[in-house]
């Protein structure tokens, strides 16, 4: 795909290679990971020269930046598809404002506001893009709120149209529906006529009630009994028992769509036991029950399908411009907030996202 196929041709030619007069005596802050572990290994860096942008690139100041169990996976060193070893800077989204353009970038002006979903690299004041990748977020939108779509909102949108391919009418079981991915699965699946049922703590069943979903309280109440017919689809980003309970409640024909493992990451256990449950989830599709199971990963369907990164994520800035989706932030907080915003996202117990605004 190329650049100017991307976006509409208004960038002037002096641009290219030029910085925003108001970045330019500007400093960098970041946060740095200095060792796979705890959030006492997350420290604050003060003072920075900022980065020029190379050809292809373009710096953007940082306007908002969710913190996401993901990044508590990366922390611990847990996630697969990470390659780095620290000490690095974490951050797993980014909505920017472009302050510094690189030679050879076409179709971007000083001053266009970007989202890219960058993995590492966002806990910051001012971080380097490629210009390629970047999607245009419309300015009348929230920063924080298309914060929390660039990850947990792609992903329950792909989980939901591009992994388990719902169809209006179907029963499904959304499991941990209180954390970001889990009210974006409620909300965007009201939206598709999907006939809903949710396990949370029994102080967010009003929440998932508003949705329209049947709560189920999980600590008191079994899923499968709740609705012993069984579900269509089930979405489990938990992995309890290994996503074992949740296969066992699919009816005939019925999709598993796993895409989490967070029980395991809160138990510390070992990754090859994780592996285990990963590689049993697309064994358990030789079984004879016409049952499905499949494992979700947005960063390898990104791999395998960039225009459905792009195509996707506009359309979640389409429906939050339009007022059709409203992602719930808890809290917007400063870089130095980050290690006690690990700690609260690792305690549980959270309405909403909590946002680096720095």
């Amino acid at each position: 795909m190329s650049e100017e196929t991307n976006f509409p041709q208004t960038t002037l030619a002096d641009e290219r290679g030029r910085v925003s007069e108001s970045s330019a005596l500007a400093r960098n802050e970041r946060v740095v990971l200095t060792r796979f572990g705890g959030a006492e290994n997350l420290s604050l860096v003060r003072d920075e020269a900022l980065a020029q942008p190379s050809a292809g690139q373009v710096r953007v100041r940082v306007l908002a930046a969710g913190v996401q169990f993901t990044d508590i996976i990366i922390r611990k060193g847990q996630y697969p598809d990470l390659k780095e070893k620290p000490p690095f800077t974490p951050g797993y989204d980014v909505i920017g404002e472009v302050d510094a353009i690189g030679e050879g970038v076409r179709g971007l002006s000083i001053g266009d506001r970007v989202a890219d979903m960058t993995m590492i690299g966002s806990y910051a004041k001012y971080r380097l893009l490629e210009a390629q990748k970047v999607t245009p977020v419309p300015l009348e939108v929230d920063p924080a709120q298309a914060s929390a779509l660039v990850l947990g909102g792609m992903t329950a949108y792909q989980l939901l149209h591009r992994h388990a391919q719902v169809q209006p009418g179907q029963t499904v079981l959304i499991h941990g529906a209180a954390g970001a991915v889990g009210q974006l699965l409620l909300e965007l699946g009201r939206h598709a006529g999907l006939r809903m049922f949710a396990t949370a703590r029994a102080p967010h069943a009003e929440l998932i009630r508003s949705f329209g979903a049947t709560a189920i309280d999980y600590e008191r109440e079994d899923f499968a009994q709740v609705h012993p017919e069984g579900f269509d689809v089930i979405f489990d980003g938990i992995g309890e028992r290994g996503f074992a309970r949740s296969w066992a409640a699919l009816k005939k024909g019925g999709f598993l769509s796993a895409y989490g493992f967070q029980q395991g990451v809160k138990s510390n256990a070992p990754f090859l036991k994780v592996g285990f449950w990963l590689g049993r989830v697309y064994l358990w599709n030789a079984l004879p029950n016409g049952k499905r199971a499949g494992f979700y990963s947005i960063s390898a369907m990104r791999k395998t399908h960039p225009d459905w990164f792009r195509e996707d994520l506009s359309a979640l800035f389409s429906l939050l411009q339009e007022g059709k989706i409203h992602p719930q932030i808890q809290e917007r907080i400063s870089l130095a907030d980050v290690a006690e915003a690990h700690r609260r996202l690792e305690k549980g117990g959270l309405n909403g996202k909590l946002v680096i605004v720095p």
